[in-house]
């Protein structure tokens, strides 16, 4: 681990916090922190004021769980949206991942993760009682079920399938495009794209 001594402790304060950020080191929490000591103090408080807004104003939306900047986010708000079908993933970033492709014009259900007993999440930690709640409205017609494919997804993929087969609605798995093991949010949008529109009937 890169540590030297600092000059200033807040300097250190500064480079504590931002190396707890993921993917950053403290070599680049420090190369961060002297940017920011360099730049025009509005700068910097719009910067830290921009963060402090987004954890004190963010919003999420009841029915697919998304994040929004209103009650009601901006997919499940819009009425040109295909609301008989619902694509169920893992986080917000499959989301934008699938939203990029521009292959899906349904709605969304966000677990917030998937079952990982060496990880302690279990089917009570996430979202799957709201989703039963939404296909008991008997609106929706087809789930589609676009969870990574690792041995957790695929797990989760099998649990999800065994909760909802008991409501009349067909339940589909994005297309084998995507390799084993990978994450959605790291697929490229040509491959991801094909797994939405070619995507099969699951089977457990």
């Amino acid at each position: 681990m890169f540590r030297r001594n600092y000059s200033s402790a807040l300097l250190e304060e500064a480079v504590d916090q931002l190396s707890s950020l993921p993917g950053v080191g403290r070599r680049t929490a420090l190369r961060l922190a002297l940017h920011l000591l360099g730049q025009p103090r509005e700068n910097v408080d719009q910067f830290a004021g921009a963060l402090t807004r987004l954890k004190r104003d963010i919003r999420t939306c009841p029915d697919c769980g998304m994040i929004s900047d209103d009650d009601t986010c901006p997919v499940c708000g819009d009425p040109h949206r295909d609301r008989s079908v619902v694509c169920v993933v893992e986080s917000l970033r499959d989301v934008l991942s699938i939203e990029n492709t521009g292959q899906y014009n349904g709605l969304y259900h966000i677990l917030g993760g998937i079952i990982s007993p060496i990880d302690g999440v279990g089917p009570g930690d996430l979202r799957i009682r709201e989703l039963s709640g939404r296909l008991e409205k008997g609106e929706i017609s087809e789930v589609v079920l676009a969870l990574s494919t690792s041995m957790e997804g695929e797990t989760t993929a099998y649990f999800l399938y065994k909760q909802i087969s008991r409501f009349p609605v067909k339940v589909t798995a994005i297309a084998r495009g995507v390799g084993f093991g990978d994450d959605l949010e790291y697929a490229d949008e040509l491959t991801l794209g094909r797994s939405i529109a070619n995507r099969q009937l699951f089977k457990p």
